[in-house]
């Protein structure tokens, strides 16, 4: 395994759309297709990219609205509109079949993606994504009291989470005090410098969008019992949205699926990036060899 290969940082113009991209692996490898989560953007993946691309060509777009991609209006930002755009990312870079490494929302967008078409998808890792509405963290409460009565008071309230405040307690997000040392406030500090107004309202409308996605949960796990396809689930239980019990549900539709539970919480690549990779590389010579 080689141990230093750098990650590429690119554009792609999807229809005079501005999609910042990162990018590491032979041209010719196996994909694995990344999409982000919140607060974040392809920084997330940073560290994990360049520690599997010796055998795997890795490519991990910013949202429109996140990291270093455009903020357009007319855009629709929503579950919907990120996976016509993550569609038309991977139309523009001619991607027949990829590997999904599903964490956060990312995890209902790279789902819906897949739905459309899942013949393309060779694997899945699913890391930290909810798709179980009783599984369902207490940190989630605020957000579905505000589900059950949707008031202006409600969504100011929801606002007060889209702030560099916000952004920390979503980074630290109740792991122990000698992993949360491991989470560099580069995360919440950069994320913060690139939230303009009007960054930070379609961040509030994509949190409140959630009630709507919620619908689609029982797709999602239709999806994954009717297909099957080979998944390896790494969590962090030390999360307050999605405990444990989040992952376990998965084998309800993948009973097959390989789980790992992991001595970290919702972002493992920061606190047990050598884990993952360990597990992600054996895991996926197995179902999406390189």
């Amino acid at each position: 395994m080689k141990s230093e290969i750098s990650v590429k940082h690119r554009f792609a113009d999807l229809d005079g759309l501005r999609v910042f991209y990162r990018e590491a692996g032979p041209k010719d490898a196996p994909v694995v297709l990344l999409p982000h989560g919140y607060p974040c953007s392809s920084y997330e993946f940073r560290n994990f990219m360049p520690r599997l691309a010796d055998r795997w060509r890795l490519l991990a777009p910013d949202f429109p609205g996140s990291g270093y991609s455009d903020t357009p209006g007319g855009f629709a930002y929503d579950f919907d509109g990120f996976t016509d755009l993550l569609d038309a990312f991977i139309r523009r870079l001619g991607l027949e079949r990829f590997a999904l490494y599903l964490h956060d929302f990312g995890s209902q967008i790279g789902l819906r993606l897949a739905m459309r078409r899942p013949e393309r998808i060779t694997a899945l890792i699913i890391q930290n994504g909810d798709i179980y509405e009783d599984e369902l963290g207490p940190k989630y409460a605020p957000l579905q009291a505000y589900f059950r009565n949707p008031t202006p008071e409600g969504r100011s309230m929801l606002g007060k989470a889209v702030s560099e405040e916000g952004y920390r307690d979503e980074f630290l997000n109740d792991v122990r005090p000698e992993l949360a040392e491991r989470i560099s406030p580069d995360l919440w500090k950069l994320h913060w410098s690139l939230t303009t107004a009007r960054r930070r309202e379609i961040a509030i409308d994509v949190i409140a969008g959630l009630r709507e996605n919620l619908a689609w949960f029982p797709r999602y796990q239709a999806y994954l019992h009717e297909h099957r396809p080979p998944t390896l689930i790494v969590w962090g239980p030390q999360d307050g949205y999605m405990p444990e019990g989040s992952a376990r549900a998965y084998l309800r539709d993948l009973p097959d699926a390989e789980l790992h539970l992991l001595d970290g919480g919702h972002w493992l690549l920061e606190t047990n990036l050598s884990e993952v990779v360990s597990l992600s590389r054996d895991f996926l010579t197995r179902a999406a060899p390189g």
